[in-house]
């Protein structure tokens, strides 16, 4: 299914509507504050061998994330932070930033790797932001699989759709998305780290 969704005035039937599929396992791509990505709810991990299906590969902890509301659900799936970590979320979420943290008895084994460690985005959507108020549980996501010589296939949701439709349960028409994906900052070390740089820079 193909809906387009207005960021600007999100339509609540549509909202529903995806909150809805996605609460009976189905997966659905969605627009974000950086790439366009690939979730399924927290709460039907069987979705997850089908996003990877998808990919085409098998996709490592480290390549998947939650989606989270706020800063409340995010604490809900991580041990507590240290107060310099939880400054620098608070200052930059939402965003379009990954935080990696240490995960709690909350999040389920297949996510932790060898690490124990969970990849954690608050974005910064009026779209994926009424979803995840609505669903009230963390998307497991993923980005999307895509040549860096046809980026219309990374922010064009037409082309999205033409791709991956026949793969997914529904594709949001968010209005273009952007090249570039989340920052990542590992905050399970000694001093956050930045591995990965994304589409706004850091406030420290």
């Amino acid at each position: 299914m193909y809906i387009k969704i207005y960021p600007e005035n999100p339509q609540d039937r549509l909202v529903q509507l995806t909150v809805s599929t996605l609460q009976q396992g189905g997966i659905v791509i969605y627009p974000t504050d950086s790439v366009y990505g690939m979730g399924c709810s927290i709460e039907d991990l069987a979705s997850v061998p089908r996003m990877e299906r998808i990919k085409g590969y098998y996709t490592p902890s480290t390549r998947l994330s939650f989606l989270c509301y706020d800063l409340s659900q995010l604490s809900s799936y991580c041990k507590p932070l240290n107060n310099s970590v939880f400054r620098l979320m608070k200052k930059n979420l939402p965003g379009p930033y990954t935080f990696l943290l240490q995960g709690n008895s909350q999040v389920p084994k297949l996510f932790k790797g060898k690490k124990h460690t969970v990849g954690i985005r608050v974005p910064d959507n009026p779209i994926l932001q009424l979803i995840l108020r609505e669903l009230a549980v963390p998307i497991v996501s993923t980005s999307l699989p895509w040549n860096e010589t046809e980026p219309e296939y990374a922010n064009d949701p037409d082309f999205i759709h033409e791709r991956f439709g026949d793969l997914v349960d529904i594709v949001i028409d968010g209005g273009p998305g952007g090249l570039d994906p989340s920052a990542i900052i590992d905050c399970t070390g000694p001093e956050p780290l930045i591995i990965r740089e994304g589409p706004k820079p850091l406030i420290d």
